[in-house]
């Protein structure tokens, strides 16, 4: 079983950065599938950006040329840089990954994008 730990969410102004962390308790190099979803208020979880194993990444229109998802796999962790931020980016950012047919998911962290 993947555990996995999001750390680097807070407060922002937009047009502010962040980057996201997500830790897992094994090594990545064996994962089908990595990725960045989140969940606005009163919204449902979407997806925000996938990278597969050979490295083909995926994101949201609403985030193309702002995010971007990278890994190191000798720290088993995931990122997503976050520029230009805007308050529509507000949300609870989970990270996820596919492992032998089977979805592992974080806890999540929050990023809040606020004048």
């Amino acid at each position: 079983q993947v555990q996995l730990v999001e750390s680097g969410g807070g407060l922002v102004r937009p047009g502010g950065s962040l980057r996201l962390s997500c830790v897992a308790s094994e090594s990545i190099l064996g994962i089908n599938l990595m990725g960045w979803y989140r969940q606005g208020p009163g919204k449902q979880r979407e997806q925000v950006t996938i990278m597969t194993s050979s490295d083909d990444t995926i994101y949201a229109d609403s985030v193309k040329g702002r995010f971007t998802i990278s890994r190191d796999n000798d720290k088993k962790t995931v990122y997503l840089q976050m520029n230009s931020l805007k308050p529509e980016d507000t949300g609870v950012y989970y990270c996820k990954v596919l492992k032998r047919g089977i979805d592992y998911w974080g806890k999540g962290t929050l990023v809040t994008v606020s004048s």
